[in-house]
């Protein structure tokens, strides 16, 4: 085989699909697989630095474990839930949100989505860069350039090909984690730093639930990105339960075991501390547990980046329609990935202060949008919608969709009295409970009966027409 056959042959496999609907012939994909890709979703030393903020305010451990365990289980059901629209519609997760805020409209939670995004890697590599300076003496920039060109790849190829790195990774991560874990209550780790004291702190607790929360929720704008190759025939419940389960327990499990870490002493950078409590038990396994989780991370940067490309594309298309091709693919990838190393680089923060606050940040733009998709996808279109539509600036669904942006709107508004984003703003209810953040709860609470009463005209028979011709033209075979 020549070289040119080879090269041609590698490019290949990359992935052909973007923004455009997954035919049923090519669906592919297992729960199982669902349910690994979404544990190492989250298992990695980024989510043990979501342990370190309710001691950091304060918070005992036992109340920091139950905090971050009830925000993970509040936000993970919102996620999951988002889980059946792939497998059901076959599309990415911000195309479907078109028919609730129109085809142009979706801008607006888009928005907020590449910024969540762009967040998230530059978060990322901040917690590798940092760390790798921390135990190893790396430059900086260097890990951050180096980082991102290797999510970016794996972002080029796809979507098999994260689910590939992803599995590889979970069963690198799972036995060095299971030793750490059982090491805890064995008593089988002693750190050398002080021990911090604690207890029941009510603006630390909430804090703490809601970067629980937020963690979570912030997988539902992507969600359907990685189910939508599942064959149709995939149960619903099926899906839900398998995501919530994958994304809650190995959430849960390694923010608790960042807390204790916290809590016990060492070095405050996760990527350290993680190091510290590993070569406490055997000189070498934490080192090896750091590098593992390293590379775990750079992969969940990857996914980060294949969809925020699905994002930019969907922004582009919805005024300026385009073809999914790999060119697009490669300059947007490569332009993002360009974009988070020098905010990466050029940050100079406390890494756990600027996670709070992101975490906060995402869940006040993320919660008014979760709530709409979610009562439009199942108490008003109850999961029915003209696929081929969701394409066409003329087509069933409005260029604004009045209803789901003012619901966003307001539910957004209505949060913003509760509100506490740590060094920018807090809201009057906020100051007067002791800067208790409950506003994205109040958030959720208006914006999904507001949508439901802004919606009750809807008549499903006015689709029915459309969501027919729709599968016609999709899947021809389905209607002989």
């Amino acid at each position: 085989m020549s070289d040119t056959t080879e090269t041609a042959a590698v490019f290949a496999t990359i992935e052909r699909h973007s923004i455009d609907y997954v035919p049923l012939h090519e669906r592919h994909g297992t729960l199982t697989d669902q349910l690994q890709f979404w544990y190492l979703g989250n298992f990695n030393f980024g989510t043990l630095a979501i342990g370190f903020i309710g001691p950091k305010m304060g918070l005992s451990l036992g109340w920091t474990i139950i905090a971050e365990a009830l925000g993970i289980l509040i936000g993970t059901m919102f996620q999951a839930f988002h889980a059946s629209q792939g497998a059901e519609l076959g599309l990415p997760q911000m195309i479907q949100s078109r028919a609730q805020f129109g085809y142009r409209g979706v801008v607006v939670p888009l928005i907020s989505t590449v910024f969540t995004f762009i967040g998230f890697n530059i978060l990322n590599e901040i917690l590798i860069s940092s760390g790798l300076f921390t135990i190893a003496g790396w430059n900086k920039p260097l890990v951050c350039i180096v980082a991102s060109a290797l999510c970016a790849v794996l972002a080029i190829w796809g979507h098999d090909s994260l689910h590939r790195a992803f599995k590889i990774m979970l069963w690198l991560s799972l036995p060095l984690f299971i030793i750490l874990t059982l090491a805890i209550p064995f008593g089988h780790i002693a750190l050398a730093g002080h021990q911090q004291t604690g207890g029941l702190n009510a603006a630390a607790f909430f804090t703490q639930l809601a970067a629980g929360a937020s963690y979570n929720i912030t997988y539902a704008i992507f969600v359907s990105d990685y189910t939508r190759y599942l064959p149709a025939t995939t149960g619903r419940l099926p899906i839900i339960a398998t995501v919530f389960a994958g994304s809650s327990v190995s959430a849960i499990w390694l923010i608790g075991v960042g807390a204790w870490i916290a809590v016990h002493g060492g070095s405050p950078d996760p990527l350290s501390a993680l190091m510290q409590t590993g070569n406490a038990i055997l000189p070498g396994f934490g080192t090896v547990s750091a590098l593992v989780s390293v590379i775990s991370l750079t992969a969940v940067m990857g996914m980060n980046a294949y969809s925020a490309m699905l994002t930019v594309a969907t922004a582009i298309d919805a005024f300026h329609p385009l073809q999914p091709t790999l060119r697009l693919r490669i300059w947007s990838i490569s332009a993002l990935a360009i974009l988070w190393t020098i905010l990466s680089i050029s940050f100079g923060g406390d890494v756990i202060d600027a996670l709070n606050n992101y975490f906060v940040i995402m869940l006040y733009l993320l919660v008014p949008w979760t709530a709409v998709n979610l009562t439009d996808y199942f108490f008003i279109r109850h999961g029915h919608y003209a696929v081929t539509d969701l394409f066409k600036p003329s087509g069933i669904y409005p260029a604004w969709g009045k209803q789901g942006l003012l619901a966003y709107a307001i539910g957004f508004l209505a949060s913003m009295p509760f509100c506490v984003m740590p060094g920018l703003y807090i809201g009057p209810v906020a100051r007067a409970l002791g800067n208790v953040d409950i506003g994205w709860l109040v958030g959720l609470l208006v914006t999904m009966p507001l949508y439901a009463l802004l919606m009750r005209g809807y008549d499903p028979l006015s689709e029915r027409h459309a969501i027919a011709r729709s599968t016609q033209t999709l899947e021809p075979s389905i209607h002989p």
